[in-house]
């Protein structure tokens, strides 16, 4: 799903160590395949991913590879942005939603 090298793809397997063991803020673009709002989000998160490269860590997660962790974090409906901080969520942003809305999520 992801077309930039800075954004990580992750699923229930590396989840943990990823997203709640970095020592970083983390966006967690929650997706699918099969979501046209999902693949329309996708060019933004790339972007962010690339402008704040060593400030924040972005991760793309198919809710179809991860269904624990969407089940964990009550994800019900695509695309939804989760930032975490310090291995607790801080922020939620359901639907697709642009560029500012994202980077005030993050704080940066």
């Amino acid at each position: 799903m992801a077309a930039s090298k800075n954004v990580h793809v992750i699923d229930d397997s590396n989840f943990e160590a990823e997203v709640l063991k970095s020592d970083v803020p983390v966006l967690v673009d929650f997706g699918a395949t099969w979501c046209g709002p999902c693949k329309a989000l996708a060019p933004i998160v790339d972007k962010i991913a690339d402008d704040f490269a060593g400030k924040v860590k972005v991760a793309t997660l198919d809710i179809d590879d991860a269904p624990n962790t969407t089940k964990k974090y009550s994800v019900k409906s695509v695309p939804t942005v989760i930032v975490f901080k310090g291995g607790e969520k801080v922020a939620t942003q359901v639907g697709l939603s642009n560029r500012e809305t994202l980077i005030k999520l993050l704080g940066v």
